[in-house]
């Protein structure tokens, strides 16, 4: 008995629906891409319930004939390639013919379309891969392509949608994503009736400050770099705004935004020395390879690719990116105004500068030692400080009073005329003997901590505030600043004062005492990246997100020279708090070396 068939059209159609569309993000991504390919200068994105109701995209581009309108929505319809070689010669965004036959059958679609030389257009209605309808009408030139109602056939695929916010997230991420490589083109994006971005057509630059904030513009250094194998052109952020997450890195290869761990390590790799562990850069890079070098056909969304020459474009790329930083770095600390204590007047003349001599005291002995020499110098090396970490415990949870250890050698004299229990190493760590042993402590992560769980405790009433002397304004993009709206009752009730001026624009009069006020737009700018990022994570709770980002931004930072007291003070608060051994993020806080570790 035969058991093999062949399956329907609607559901193969629905098949391929769940690999090129697995959420309202994806839909838009192909029908933004349509609109490119089609040679539109100026495209509308409007969007309903996160997508959820209505996804709706409006270009002047070269628009459709009525036996295309129709033929557009068939499986591998395609007027990009024509032979298997041509997969190699890929220079559009799409060209599978698989996104609108994809769309169409999980989805109820309406369509509007006109030539540019015609005098009417085409309207066609389809559900579920149907045909509903097809007339003439009279319609703007290009396309009109409204997708409604999104997995309307799929409920077990809905049911795996996320709430609104985390939706609509990444539909703006996708957004960026297109938007930034076609700097060329207008774009805008509308969401429950208010624009969120109108973008005009411009440089890229222009482009990454109308997206993010006019504050990028003074953030970035450009990357430019021409060889026979590759075209690099972007902009990298300079090192001081590196972030904790990876949220702005964007590589892009032919138009098309792409994921690759390597050519992005490759520009990590440019950054390190010049940023703390842990944290990322930022960068908004351009190549441009021949077409037949590279594949694009290995993935549905055209994210992943694979490059005939990948070693030496991570070369190229990493060598581009160094020299961008090296160059603009330097510019930028350069000065050529001539100081002061380098304008020594001529000598006067006839005057004869006298010999150099040599002076020395002749009952030296290098071999007598002095009471300064008796004292060991405690700066263990990079190696030694590596081997105690490969030997660090987990700290026991308990918040009791820890007993002083017996056995603790004479305690070190840090030249205050008190004797100190703590000892800091690398302007990073703060060492204090435990009954346990020797407890390390990451002094960063430490404070994080302490200022997280007293942001935790601290009421509206509660909570210092200090005015500023002179207002600061703070811009941010229109769906940024509509975040930030949400932030709002969060940070008043942390010690801040702002206020909206409208135009995304706010003021802010006052902070809580420990907020550095030299670089309030990036302090919120880093804040909105770490929500987004909580958002598009886990839909997380932005109240939780907004006191981690606080108290990581507030936090000292590694490399800052603590006095025995504020050591002494920190170690104090830290054992105080209930999860001591655990940053907001995480990341653990203390490690124990045992006192047979030290033995050895």
């Amino acid at each position: 008995m035969d058991i093999i068939n062949i399956l329907p059209d609607s559901v193969a159609n629905q098949i391929a629906a769940g690999e090129v569309v697995d959420r309202p993000a994806s839909a838009v991504k192909e029908l933004l891409e349509n609109a490119i390919d089609a040679g539109a200068t100026h495209i509308d994105l409007v969007v309903k319930d996160a997508g959820r109701t209505l996804i709706q995209v409006i270009d002047n581009g070269c628009g459709m004939s009525d036996s295309d309108a129709r033929l557009c929505f068939e499986r591998h319809a395609t007027s990009k390639i024509h032979h298997a070689d041509d997969l190699f010669a890929i220079r559009t965004m799409g060209f599978r013919g698989e996104a609108l036959a994809s769309i169409a059958a999980i989805a109820q679609v309406e369509l509007r379309t006109r030539l540019h030389d015609a005098e009417l257009g085409t309207e066609i209605a389809i559900e579920g891969s149907k045909i509903i309808d097809q007339h003439p009408t009279a319609c703007p030139i290009g396309t009109s392509l409204a997708v409604k109602n999104l997995f309307f056939n799929v409920p077990a695929r809905r049911a795996f949608l996320k709430r609104d916010s985390v939706e609509m997230a990444h539909i703006e991420e996708t957004f960026r994503r297109v938007t930034l490589t076609h700097p060329d083109i207008a774009f805008s994006l509308s969401a429950g009736g208010r624009t969120l971005y109108d973008l005009a057509a411009g440089s890229m630059l222009q482009r990454i400050s109308s997206l993010f904030a006019d504050s990028y513009k003074e953030r970035l250094f450009p990357v430019e770099e021409v060889t026979d194998l590759v075209r690099i052109k972007g902009f990298v952020a300079r090192p001081e705004f590196s972030r904790r997450s990876r949220g702005e890195q964007y590589l892009f290869v032919d138009g098309r935004f792409i994921k690759h761990p390597g050519l992005s390590r490759a520009v990590e790799k440019a950054y390190s020395s010049l940023i703390p562990d842990g944290n990322y850069p930022s960068y908004f890079i351009s190549l441009q390879v021949d077409p037949s070098r590279i594949d694009i056909n290995i993935h549905p969304a055209k994210t992943e690719v694979k490059f005939a020459d990948e070693s030496a474009l991570y070369a190229i790329l990493h060598s581009a990116v160094k020299k961008a930083l090296g160059q603009f770095s330097l510019a930028t600390e350069l000065s050529f105004d001539t100081p002061p204590e380098f304008n020594i007047p001529p000598a006067p003349k006839g005057y004869n500068p006298p010999p150099p001599s040599i002076s020395y005291n002749p009952d030296y002995n290098p071999f007598r030692a002095t009471p300064s020499q008796t004292r060991m110098k405690l700066e263990p090396s990079d190696d030694n400080h590596a081997a105690v970490h490969r030997h660090l415990q987990p700290l026991p949870n308990s918040t009791q009073p820890l007993p002083e250890e017996p056995s603790i050698p004479e305690p070190i004299n840090h030249g205050s005329g008190q004797a100190s229990s703590c000892l800091q190493l690398q302007g990073r760590y703060i060492v204090t003997p435990l009954s346990s042993g020797l407890a390390i402590i990451d002094q960063h992560r430490a404070h994080q901590r302490i200022l997280f769980d007293r942001l935790a405790d601290a009421g509206p009433q509660h909570t210092p505030s200090q005015a500023l002397l002179f207002p600061i304004q703070c811009h941010f993009s229109a769906a940024d600043a509509d975040l930030f709206g949400e932030l709002l009752p969060d940070l008043l009730s942390y010690g801040f004062a702002i206020e909206s001026t409208g135009q995304s624009t706010f003021v802010v009069t006052a902070t809580p005492p420990d907020v550095d006020t030299n670089n309030l737009q990036n302090f919120f700018d880093m804040m909105i990246t770490d929500c987004k990022g909580a958002s598009m994570r886990s839909g997380g709770l932005i109240s939780d997100t907004v006191r981690a980002s606080l108290a990581r931004q507030m936090a000292i930072r590694p490399g800052r020279v603590l006095t025995d007291e504020e050591m002494q003070q920190m170690v104090a608060d830290l054992f105080a708090c209930p999860m001591a051994d655990t940053a907001p993020d995480g990341r653990p806080i203390i490690t124990i070396v045992k006192p047979e570790q030290l033995l050895k």
